[in-house]
């Protein structure tokens, strides 16, 4: 069966399937990857979770903004019947800010770079965007080195002037933190207000009515694998009565606001009410979060509330709008949407309402009864001043991993941040992938959801603190056999006895059915499906219990989100039993061949491997067992650089290959896998797409194929219909069918023209071709945002076709 909507140009041919690009080394050969635009990717699901920003046009509710933590910006104009995604095109992911001009509405702007931090997963940043479209297309405007953009705040009558809240990337000290203005719309920058390399703007207001009073939130933030540390005497509020040009230190300046070196505190949160142009507020990570207030303009100001719903986990929240008809009516967004009425003096409502873990609120400042909510569960739009929701929810799923089982047609696995596990098909009989076909299998939030590969009915799944649970599906019940009870919230890591990464290691054996290992700092062994537990191995980290203790800074936070001592990376080699690699958060990788008698420190050997680098992925070669690949990760130490090593020799020597990646934000490598079914065609996943692989590292280029910017967190390859699945951290998963093409031309001799067909045409082997019966099978919602796409009908035959032959009839296919 064929089906002719699967043929694939895949573009010219010419004399060679391979170019030599500017810049590569002599030696390397690069696939040029226009010659690849006929692959595309498609989404299958499943929903969505964090939006971070919000935003609508002034006076108009058709028109509705939101940003994804990790995936893109999603846009409607008709009050959000339809919706759409208006930044796929772009290199940045993550969006943390957005802005519309009041006085031209066709200027929209977006900041990069998640500001909303309480675990690792963080996706990166590259500056501020500015649309002149009405949001249908974005450029970038500049600030890239900024990291991370809090809030943007445009002029009310002057759309050229706009002013930018820089938090900087927060991995260690850096020049580019502060408050920035541009008034040649981003055509150039100026930065108005510093405080110190450590210190960073967390919020920014404006006074609409006298726009050049500014009040500034400052906040002093490293993040590192080790733990977080918010506040210090950086952080403080600043304002400006003169457009930025000069400012005041109000924290701890005897002015009733805390901070300095005597009183240091956390993020901090600022607003300006647009009712009464010297009501001033201040939301202030404490020791207790503190609701300020002030009635002068920022002369003076008072302790209203402190209220543990106002700032939980504070890095994570500390957001608030004032209605801008009503100077004492204040929105909170944190765990819970609180609300109130009397200028801060108590908090009236908290309820989930709007939705949970919020995160940014909007409110129109021409129709006060328009609330704008973003969220851990998606997005909320209130008509009604907050009676009422609805709630919005875009394909942002942000995965962890990825694994597959080997039906037909296969089934996709993994655990969802914000959410719970997934177990969804990989294809449907006809039409799309409704959201009801997605499955729970047990676990959480984090980490895998993995299938026994003896018996894809047993799903093993994780969760965090050491969570674990095995769901059978005959039954649909869950056991749980997590290896250690002790719940461990709240105490420093070096206080408990067994240590969890949220998003632990977890492998199944593809030797011994029914054996499984996970990783704390220990490895641990259940050879009876988790019925009993063994520890065989030492504690496989540096166990710096300097790197052990109270992660949160100005208030703990001990969720075991940071850990500068657990291990993050399992494998087993496919090809040798007792062969199992381990590798940690703080540089150690380490490697068994006897299964865990002995195990053998390979850190040593990796070049510049240090305990600042997180070992994010291990990958024991299908075809060598002595050969490795190993994913190493600086980015929290604010090196941005692809680091993937190989050994050739069970670790004693390693060698860099990740360097043909180019350097970018990010360009940092969470996974890196090898194709099963072919030597050196290699695989990796950065924080904003896919690379490959032809020459086994040697050379990459790029294989984004049309999908959207998003973190690479898990990539997998189904043997049997031969797909490339990959898990990205704020769009769901994603399947590029048919990788024929990719393992023929890793096959063929650079520069020499293909045997089958002469230089002209080449056919490619397909994978096998199922017919599927039509199946009745679930109702869903029409028009939902959450629909996965299936592949076309038919057998897929993919081919290289000289474009000058088939243009000029020179060519003729007969099927």
């Amino acid at each position: 069966m064929f089906d002719s909507g699967r043929r694939r140009i895949l573009g010219a041919l010419l004399l060679s399937l391979f170019v030599l690009l500017a810049g590569a080394s002599p030696g390397q050969t690069v696939l040029d990857p226009d010659l690849l635009d006929g692959l595309k990717w498609r989404t299958i699901g499943p929903d969505g979770n964090r939006l971070s920003a919000a935003v609508g046009e002034w006076g108009h509710p058709d028109v509705v903004f939101f940003g994804a933590a990790s995936g893109g910006i999603w846009r409607t104009g008709d009050g959000g019947v339809t919706w759409e995604p208006v930044f796929d095109d772009q290199d940045a992911a993550s969006i943390s800010a957005l802005a519309i001009s009041p006085s031209d509405p066709s200027q929209v702007w977006a900041g990069t770079g998640e500001t909303f931090i309480i675990r690792p997963a963080l996706a990166m940043g590259n500056g501020i965007y500015r649309s002149t479209d009405g949001g249908r297309s974005f450029d970038h405007r500049g600030l890239e080195a900024t990291g991370r953009i809090a809030r943007i705040l445009v002029h009310p009558a002057n759309p050229q002037l706009v002013y930018a809240c820089a938090l900087g990337h927060s991995y260690g000290p850096q020049p580019e933190r502060g408050v920035y203005r541009t008034t040649d719309g981003g055509a150039s920058w100026e930065r108005i207000l510093e405080v110190d390399e450590h210190t960073g703007c967390s919020d920014l207001a404006m006074d609409l009515s006298h726009p050049r009073r500014l009040l500034a939130g400052m906040w002093q933030l490293r993040i590192a694998t080790d733990g977080l540390r918010s506040g210090g005497p950086g952080s403080g509020v600043w304002r400006s009565g003169d457009g930025g040009e000069t400012w005041e230190r109000l924290s701890g300046a005897g002015k009733g606001l805390p901070g300095g070196t005597d009183h240091p505190v956390g993020k901090i949160a600022v607003g300006i009410a647009a009712s009464d142009p010297d009501r001033w507020y201040a939301l202030v990570e404490d020791r207790s979060p503190g609701f300020y207030r002030s009635d002068d303009g920022g002369a003076s100001w008072r302790l209203m509330l402190t209220h543990h719903d106002l700032a939980e986990r504070a890095p994570y929240y500390v957001r608030f709008a004032v209605d801008p008809a009503d100077a004492d009516r204040i929105h909170f967004a944190s765990v819970l949407f609180g609300t109130s009425v009397d200028g801060g003096r108590s908090l009236l409502e908290t309820s989930y309402r709007a939705g949970g873990d919020n995160h940014d609120v909007w409110v129109d400042p021409k129709m006060p009864e328009r609330i704008l909510v973003a969220h851990d569960g998606g997005g909320s739009i209130s008509t009604n001043r907050g009676v009422s929701y609805r709630r919005v929810v875009p394909p942002v799923a942000q995965m962890y991993h990825i694994t597959v089982d080997d039906r037909i047609p296969y089934r996709v696995y993994g655990n969802r941040q914000d959410g719970y596990s997934y177990r969804g098909p990989s294809r449907t009989p006809g039409g799309g992938i409704p959201l009801g076909l997605w499955q729970g299998v047990g676990g959480c939030e984090s980490g895998w959801a993995t299938p026994e590969p003896h018996d894809d009915g047993i799903v093993w799944s994780g969760c965090y603190d050491g969570g674990l649970e095995i769901h059978d599906e005959r039954t649909g019940h869950v056991r749980d056999v997590r290896v250690w009870p002790e719940a461990s919230y709240g105490w420093a890591p070096a206080e408990v006895k067994v240590r969890w990464h949220w998003n632990f290691p977890m492998v199944l054996s593809v030797h011994e059915p029914g054996t499984a290992w996970v990783g704390s700092q220990f490895v641990h062994r259940s050879r009876n499906r988790g019925q009993s537990w063994e520890t065989i191995s030492p504690d496989l980290t540096t166990n710096d219990k300097s790197r052990q203790q109270d992660s949160g800074g100005i208030t703990v936070d001990n969720l075991y989100t940071f850990d500068g001592a657990v291990l993050y990376a399992l494998a087993e080699s496919p090809l040798a039993p007792g062969q199992l690699w381990a590798g940690s958060v703080d540089g150690k990788v380490q490697v068994t061949t006897d299964g865990g008698a002995a195990w053998l420190d390979r850190s040593g050997n990796i070049p510049g491997l240090d305990r600042d680098g997180w070992v994010r992925f291990i990958e024991p070669s299908h075809h060598d067992p002595e050969t490795a690949y190993l994913a190493v990760s600086w980015h929290q130490s604010g090196d941005f650089r692809p680091h993937i090593f190989r050994t050739r020799d069970l670790g004693e020597s390693w060698e860099r290959i990740g360097g043909g990646i180019p350097e970018s934000p990010f360009s940092f490598v969470h996974v890196v896998r090898e194709d099963p079914a072919h030597p050196g065609l290699l695989y990796a996943g950065t924080d904003n797409q896919v690379w490959t692989s032809l020459d086994d590292g040697a050379s990459w280029f790029s294989l984004r194929l049309g999908m959207p910017p998003a973190p690479i967190y898990g990539l997998v390859i189904q043997e049997r219909f031969q797909d490339l699945a990959a898990a990205t951290y704020g769009r769901g998963f994603f399947i590029l069918d048919g990788i024929g093409p990719l393992r023929a031309l890793a096959a063929s001799p650079p520069g020499e023209a293909p045997e089958e067909a002469g230089p002209s045409l080449r056919v490619f082997a397909s994978p096998p071709a199922y017919r599927f019966l039509p199946r009745q099978t679930i109702k869903s919602e029409p028009g939902s945002l959450v629909t996965g796409q299936n592949p076309p009908y038919g057998a897929a035959i993919s081919y290289w076709l000289d474009t000058s032959l088939s243009q000029g009839g020179g060519v003729s296919i007969e099927i």
